[in-house]
């Protein structure tokens, strides 16, 4: 039998016919940002199903209440760097999410702040507390060049921690130890975003 590793490709540099490159740089953030500084929002609820790469989304507008409905399968990279690996996204019918939200999965919570050139995700319990900014890019010189804001406090780009596969298995504990790895403490309290 082959596992999930094996069937993944070595390399995937390039996009296909029904796959992209993705390209994005990850930072921590101490907090959220200033609510004057954010352009949208939105309420993401992820399940990643049991087993696979795949990423069922529910993506909803703070402002309107739109809802973006879609099937994620991220292929990721074999070596470190803002080349994430290969993502495909499928959108879907209420009745078609509603059917593979049956499947077993592990949820992950967040509302996500825009403020160019930046999405800034707030992470519900357990993860309270993380701030996790993407940037991302069409082009490997962008991802290059980019610098990032000054209320960065470290880049995790390359640390798998603080991928999304990973933070929907992470525990309170697991999160405070990673942050303390950076120097963050986050406060013990929640806030509401707007």
């Amino acid at each position: 039998m082959t596992s999930q590793k094996d069937a993944m490709p070595e390399e995937p540099a390039c996009g296909g016919k029904y796959a992209r490159v993705e390209r994005e740089r990850r930072f921590l953030l101490a907090g959220p940002p200033p609510p004057a500084t954010v352009t949208a929002g939105r309420r993401i609820t992820d399940r990643y199903l049991d087993g696979t790469r795949l990423r069922l989304r529910r993506d909803e507008s703070l402002a309107s209440g739109a809802c973006e409905l879609k099937l994620t399968q991220k292929v990721p990279a074999q070596r470190p760097g803002h080349v994430q690996g290969l993502i495909t996204n499928m959108y879907l019918s209420p009745a078609e999410f509603e059917l593979l939200a049956r499947l077993p999965a592990a949820t992950l919570g967040k509302t996500r702040l825009s403020v160019p050139p930046l999405g800034i995700d707030v992470f519900d319990p357990p993860l309270h507390g993380l701030v996790l900014a993407e940037a991302e890019f069409t082009t490997d010189e962008a991802a290059h060049a980019f610098l990032p804001p000054p209320q960065v406090v470290a880049e995790v780009t390359d640390d798998v921690r603080f991928t999304g596969g990973s933070l929907v298995h992470a525990h309170r504990d697991d999160l405070l130890s990673w942050l303390a790895d950076y120097g963050i403490k986050p406060v013990t309290t929640t806030r509401r975003t707007p």
